[in-house]
């Protein structure tokens, strides 16, 4: 699968996307993903740690240029489709402002009439996501001190600021 933004793409009426301040509900996730032709719902939730390689970690605090981030999420389910046809919903929510440990980051759920590909097809969303959207957080450590890291660099790096 490969995200590029050369045309723009729309997203699909099943389909939903969204940026929000507000906390994300895995009920509502798994409710705006579910249909009756899946035999799968994979949901991947991301959800704010306590630590970063070892370092004590009391929040996150996330910021998303939104109408790019929006863009990604929809060429990421277009993607899918392209390589699994008969993918039935892709669910693309993810949270901004200031997040405590435990609060729930990220939700992606894909549903598929079969599981190999709804877990697949969820991999590749959540994977994408954090390489492509112009999304980035600044972790707050216990001893006060901040960084902002671009998700997609903190990924590939390994390496905090």
């Amino acid at each position: 699968m490969t995200t590029t933004l050369a045309s723009a793409v729309k997203p699909r009426a099943e389909d939903s996307f969204a940026i929000s301040f507000a906390p994300l509900s895995l009920e509502e996730i798994y409710a705006k993903s579910d249909d009756p032709a899946n035999g799968a719902v994979v949901i991947m939730s991301g959800v704010v740690r306590n630590q970063t390689d070892g370092k004590p970690v009391i929040a996150l605090e996330y910021q998303a240029y939104e109408p790019m981030a929006l863009r990604i999420f929809y060429q990421i389910a277009a993607d899918i489709r392209l390589s699994i046809s008969d993918v039935n919903r892709v669910v693309i929510h993810h949270r901004t402002g200031r997040l405590q440990v435990g609060e729930i980051s990220v939700l992606v759920a894909v549903g598929c009439p079969h599981r190999s590909e709804a877990f697949e097809a969820c991999q590749y969303a959540i994977d994408t996501l954090k390489h492509n959207a112009p999304i980035w957080k600044k972790e707050h450590w216990e001893d006060g001190s901040s960084c902002w890291v671009n998700i997609g660099a903190c990924e590939t790096s390994g390496e905090n600021c």
